[in-house]
């Protein structure tokens, strides 16, 4: 994946982060890439009767960076003679700190393992989801004990053409970050490459109805119509994809294409379930330009309902609602 020049990979003690921390390194070596390994401490707060930044708590703090530090020097240590690694240790808030650690730095891609509480049933835990939300740079989140290479990678785009002059055009380099890092990212693993568009025939309940006396034979050809235009437009994504990736590429990758009726935040997870997805490569915020836009619903259903690696991207212009100012 050769876009990608500045990496951020974020780690917490323990097993769970080797394997980002793996795929970090990796990838930071194909590309040439400066990789920063970061650890976030929280921050102490004073207890019952104790005054703020008091004695005891600035030692709870210094000793939780410390035992930070520490964990973090034991994780990166084995792959220096790889590799150079800039390692620090950030303190407050782990999505606020990753976030303002990418605006300060410039990274263009942040990597860390999903929070996956224990007691959650869902894959990302806050953080991760406040990530997806607000980072202004493409965010990987890498399952534990996913596997080295992966075997299937499925990448979801919006080939709908009904929509604003502005927005399309917005869409449209959306979609074609998404096609770049996946085809790349099947390529140096030797994945199979799915891609997915979601449609639905606006108005086809309606015709049903009682008000517009629609024969079945005009709802079919209505439907089949839709379908017609969306198979499409996702054959034109596809086709600017080969331009981009080249034919040997393409031929080689041979990219599955799934046009599929109903909703995206239904068929999407049902499709990574049944193809047995490594990883989705979507797009997770629908407009840009407006600072603390939240991430539409769509995407966040079906972030809900995934068992994978993600990999998130967002469409030119974001811009986070996250500052360096507290």
């Amino acid at each position: 994946m050769k876009r990608f020049q500045d990496i951020l990979c974020v780690v917490e003690p323990g097993e769970k982060s080797r394997d980002a921390l793996a795929r970090a390194i990796t990838l930071a070596q194909n590309n040439q890439a400066s990789l920063t390994v970061v650890v976030v401490a929280e921050i102490v707060t004073a207890g019952i009767g104790m005054p703020e930044g008091g004695a005891i708590s600035a030692d709870l703090q210094e000793a939780l960076v410390s035992a930070r530090a520490q964990g973090l020097k034991d994780l990166v240590d084995p792959y220096r003679k790889r590799i150079d690694i800039e390692t620090k240790v950030l303190i407050g808030v782990p999505f606020l700190e990753i976030i303002r650690e990418v605006l300060r730095s410039g990274h263009d891609l942040v990597i860390k393992a999903p929070e996956n509480p224990d007691w959650l049933e869902r894959l990302f835990g806050s953080d991760d989801m406040h990530l997806l939300r607000k980072c202004p740079c493409p965010v990987w989140l890498i399952k534990h004990e996913a596997p080295k290479s992966y075997r299937r990678i499925l990448a979801a785009v919006d080939a709908d053409d009904d929509h604003p002059k502005a927005e399309l055009k917005t869409r449209h380099a959306l979609n074609q970050q998404i096609l770049q890092m996946a085809s790349s990212l099947a390529l140096s693993d030797f994945a199979e490459l799915h891609v997915v568009h979601v449609w639905h025939a606006v108005g086809e309940s309606a015709m049903h109805g009682a008000f517009l006396h629609a024969s079945a034979k005009e709802i079919v050809a209505y439907v089949e119509q839709t379908r017609l235009k969306h198979e499409a437009s996702l054959q034109n994504v596809v086709r600017e994809m080969i331009g981009t990736a080249g034919t040997d590429a393409i031929d080689f990758l041979k990219p599955q294409s799934h046009l599929l009726k109903g909703s995206a935040r239904k068929e999407i997870p049902a499709l990574a379930k049944r193809i047995d997805a490594d990883l989705i490569v979507m797009g997770t915020v629908g407009r840009t330009g407006v600072p603390g836009f939240f991430m539409g619903n769509t995407a966040e259903a079906i972030l809900d309902q995934i068992d994978c690696s993600v990999l998130a991207v967002k469409p030119p212009g974001f811009v986070t609602p996250v500052t360096l100012v507290n």
